[in-house]
């Protein structure tokens, strides 16, 4: 029935979408209409590596593939994405497999109102409520199959309203989510000048249907949430609040002996705080933020990695440098286990950035930048308080910038990392100091060389690493690079990497092997584990 009614609204709106763009066509012929798109393949050979005891999938290979299609004409588009896993890589979710059109749509917009219908993503103010996006390093991909419509009254009145069925896997799940956002621009109404002043607020609602056992003990079908949010920004100052209430969440009992309570009910909440200052080279950003059973799943009892619809990410420092992502920092959204129950999380972070100008002291004849930022989260020592519990993770780095020469730049790392093994269950923390050398000189206008040089000091864990990256470029076509990262304090384990990429217009082929250690990937401050493993990799990326 569901079905039906999709493919019956996505006809409608196509016979409109086009009827519309026929008559403005008419009116003012200033489109004939274009088509985008693009193809990505990554795919690995793995192998059996005795000292890494690497993951070694059946068939000992693994390929994710994506293509896409946009067409655009006047304010008409459509689009199609199709997936197809063969099969999926080691450490993504195993809901992705084979192959199938997972994305389809089509679009009518004009100057104050739109109208989707098949898929689409949208975002519910930071995202703490509701988010539906796609982020192929994680392998998420959680668009909503509906209809959505927006509309804005002179940029003062901005509204969004939606409904559809969240993308779990390769399927579209039989949950439901209804919503919809306002934002007022009251500084826009009243004249303001120079400040920005708005006030929003959303609205979702999640229905998922339940088995008879969930509704006997006491589970409901609908979670109503909501957001209020205010944002304020003048003279390079801004202050951003907001309130999330994620309505009831329901978390299976661990020891559960058919007896007692089969799940337990917690009521989701979030409260996040933004302000700072940027203006005449300076920088300053204060985030504070506190979780409580905030894990908004599609499906309730599923605990799959791409199991969500709405964005917590950490809010701390987002590395690239492979010594200073050993441990990133994941936010602790809820959980509840036979040994431990943590809540959630609170905390904060300040970062702060400070250009020097060309011809001051510290400056010099090309300037140079600073950055600082200090982050520090802790769990929740009693649930429905603010009181801060066991700490979880901290991180207190400073990184230099600087233009020596025309050929010459230096970016100077240094990371102190703190964090909890037991994710907050005990006191016990260990901590790691990171310094990275990132250098690149560049020979001439088509040859450089990029450096890495990084070491890591602790007494915990594995002990001490170091690292290093070497990386040619041969502007516009070809670059190789070379790395490894050597854990010379208890496994002596060496975890190389090479290969060699090429690019020409809109296309770029990466080939390379290598040595991968088990851990995570992060992504815009989500993480996904993957296993280690060994082989080498093919990656090709195009578009039109």
């Amino acid at each position: 029935m569901k079905k039906r009614f999709i493919y019956a609204l996505m006809m409608l709106l196509t016979v409109s979408s086009v009827t519309l763009h026929a008559e403005d066509e008419e009116r003012d012929n200033k489109s004939k209409g274009y088509l985008t798109g693009s193809f990505e393949s990554t795919s690995n050979y793995y192998h059996e590596d005795a000292k890494t005891n690497a993951t070694v999938p059946d068939g000992k290979f693994g390929s994710n593939n994506y293509v896409k299609l946009d067409y655009y004409n006047n304010r008409f588009s459509a689009g199609v994405q199709m997936e197809a896993y063969a099969p999926v890589l080691v450490g993504y979710s195993h809901e992705l497999k084979g192959i199938n059109l997972t994305n389809y749509y089509v679009s009518w917009r004009d100057d104050s109102f739109s109208v989707t219908a098949g898929t689409f993503y949208e975002q519910f103010g930071s995202g703490l409520l509701f988010r539906s996006w796609e982020d192929r390093a994680l392998g998420l991909n959680n668009s909503v199959m509906g209809a959505r419509v927006t509309y804005s009254y002179n940029d003062i009145v901005n509204v969004k309203a939606l409904w559809g069925m969240p993308r779990f896997g390769m399927k579209f799940s039989d949950t439901q989510v209804r919503g919809a956002d306002l934002s007022l621009v009251l500084s826009d109404a009243i004249g303001m000048k120079n400040t920005y002043l708005a006030l929003e607020g959303s609205v979702l609602d999640r229905y998922e249907a339940l088995d008879s056992d969930r509704i006997a003990d006491g589970c409901k079908p609908n979670a109503v949430g909501w957001s209020a949010r205010a944002n304020l920004e003048s003279h390079g100052f801004f202050f951003k609040a907001e309130y999330v209430d994620a309505g009831q969440k329901y978390y299976y009992n661990t020891s559960y002996a058919g007896e007692g309570q089969m799940y337990h009910r917690k009521r989701g909440n979030a409260q996040l705080v933004e302000t700072g200052y940027n203006g005449r080279g300076l920088g300053v950003n204060v985030s504070l933020r506190r979780l409580e059973w905030m894990d908004s799943r599609i499906v309730t009892d599923a605990s799959s990695p791409v199991n969500m619809i709405n964005y917590v990410p950490a809010m701390c420092t987002q590395y690239t440098y492979m010594l200073t992502t050993l441990h990133p920092y994941g936010a602790r959204t809820g959980d509840i286990s036979s040994k431990f129950t943590n809540s959630g999380e609170m905390g904060g972070q300040i970062d702060v950035f400070y250009n020097f100008r060309r011809g001051t002291a510290l400056g010099g004849k090309r300037g140079m930048r600073v950055h600082a930022n200090f982050s520090t989260y802790h769990a929740i020592s009693q649930e429905g308080t603010f009181r801060p519990g066991n700490m979880l993770f901290r991180d207190l780095s400073v990184d230099i910038e600087k233009q020596w020469t025309k050929g010459f730049k230096s970016t100077l790392l240094w990371s102190m990392q703190e964090y909890s093994p037991s994710y907050g269950a005990n006191r016990t923390t260990w901590l790691s100091n990171i310094i990275v050398a990132d250098l690149l000189y560049k020979f001439n206008s088509t040859t450089s060389l990029r450096a890495e040089l990084q070491y890591l000091v602790t007494h915990e864990d594995q002990k001490d690493w170091m690292a290093a990256l070497a990386e040619f470029s041969f502007a516009p076509h070809w670059c190789v690079f070379v790395s490894d990262m050597w854990n010379h304090g208890s496994t002596k384990m060496h975890y190389y990497n090479g290969g060699v990429s090429y690019s020409k217009s809109r296309t770029k082929v990466t080939l390379g092997y290598g040595r991968y250690k088990a851990g995570y990937i992060c992504s815009g401050g989500v993480c996904r584990q993957i296993p280690a493993y060994t082989g080498a990799n093919l990656a090709v990326l195009m578009s039109f």
